[in-house]
């Protein structure tokens, strides 16, 4: 049996996290491209996988009980392969808390406020400006929380890189499209930066950066984060 784990994926931030991830635990891996623009998140054989039709999603050939196991929502797969390696989950159980509710304050929080913002400042058929203050104030908010957690510790769970800060990074790095500044948030630029200069993260949030539809974003740079910084 192959040891690489199937990742069912497309370049958007809920996709960087598992491709940063598997780059950042140093695991083997072979990549499905799932088009959320052509609809491959509602094919059957997808849905088996992942019934909520989202991507992105894994089988681990070897899982926990030695059998194929498969995972979907990105919180879970971060957990998951958090658990199934001993790495970047916490190295204290009070760090391992800390790494929990920062995990879940991303997905509850800023994925969420972060992706209406996205999709109303630029996607939306029509223009509705009390959607794009709400959500664009929303993620100020949010981001404004970020940058006082960062003012005394290196991570966002404290002194170690952990799940917690890959499952933040990929929505907070494209701050420009949600209309935000870092200006006055200089331990997060610096935090953003820190995490940009990992090979492992520039590796996972580089994959099939081609296939995104909005190219003014499938990139970033050292000028993004150093020019606020």
């Amino acid at each position: 049996m192959s040891d690489a784990i199937e990742l069912f994926y497309w370049p958007t931030p809920n996709g960087w996290k598992i491709s940063i991830a598997l780059e950042e635990f140093g695991l083997p891996y072979n990549t499905h491209l799932i088009n959320i623009g052509a609809g491959d998140q509602f094919a059957p054989d997808f849905l088996k996988i992942a019934p909520n039709n989202r991507m992105p999603a894994i089988i681990d050939p070897n899982g926990p009980d030695g059998g194929e196991i498969s995972v979907f929502e990105s919180g879970a797969i971060l957990q998951y392969l958090a658990r199934k390696t001993g790495q970047f989950g916490g190295e204290t159980a009070s760090e391992q808390v800390e790494v929990d509710q920062w995990l879940m304050w991303q997905m509850g929080g800023v994925g969420p406020m972060a992706g209406q913002a996205h999709h109303f400042l630029k996607y939306a058929p029509d223009d509705l400006p009390y959607a794009k203050t709400r959500y664009r104030d929303e993620v100020a908010r949010l981001y404004g929380v970020l940058d006082r957690r960062l003012a005394d510790r290196a991570f966002v769970a404290g002194d170690n890189y952990t799940i917690s800060d890959m499952a933040i990074w990929p929505w907070a790095s494209l701050w420009q499209g949600q209309e935000q500044t870092l200006e006055d948030k200089p331990h997060l630029a610096r935090w953003l930066k820190t995490l940009w200069d990992r090979p492992a993260l520039r590796r996972g949030r580089a994959l099939h950066a081609d296939m995104r539809k909005d190219r003014s974003d499938s990139w970033v740079t050292d000028d993004l984060f150093a020019a606020e910084s």
